[in-house]
């Protein structure tokens, strides 16, 4: 790799490091597989810097979006992790907030990966739609009709009140 673009690429990991690995986690639901979802997608973008360096964030989000919707297929997915120990630490009482994502939680999973990463990307990310539509290689109109649809589900599966509680 040409010394400059080995540059701009380090730069590009370093100021967008911490964005990419929140959209990570919010696919994945697990910080370490967050993390090797980033490193996979790092590891495909650096192959192709040259062609994508103009845009290369599109370009990561696509590669993880599509590495997990490849993940989620896998027999695999889904499995226990052990543990050690449990964590060792208190919180306050936030029993309303933790029933709430607990309860769009299990109506997200419910959802195709395809609507959930619709929702991921709009509402988590705040991407506009065409931008959406470039990751996930469709078109608008698929992003919005994907979006409706999910959140309609999600509204007969949990209620009005609990959907917007979870998006704030």
């Amino acid at each position: 790799m040409h010394p400059d673009h080995q540059r701009d690429f380090t730069e590009f990991v370093a100021s967008r490091s911490d964005s990419l690995i929140r959209l990570a986690y919010v696919l994945t639901n697990d910080q370490h597989a967050a993390e090797d979802l980033l490193q996979t997608a790092l590891a495909k973008t650096v192959r192709h810097w040259r062609r994508i360096r103009d845009n290369p964030e599109a370009y990561v989000r696509r590669v993880m979006y599509h590495e997990q919707v490849g993940r989620w297929r896998s027999p695999r997915w889904g499995r226990e992790r052990v543990h050690e120990a449990p964590p060792d630490h208190g919180v306050a009482d936030r029993t309303s907030e933790v029933e709430t994502r607990i309860t769009l939680g299990k109506a997200l999973r419910i959802l195709p990966a395809r609507k959930r990463a619709v929702l991921v990307l709009r509402y988590y990310e705040d991407l506009p739609e065409s931008e959406v539509a470039t990751i996930m290689g469709c078109s608008v109109g698929t992003v919005r009709s994907q979006t409706h649809q999910a959140v309609a589900r999600l509204r007969k599966l949990v209620g009005e009140s609990v959907i917007l509680e979870g998006l704030q």
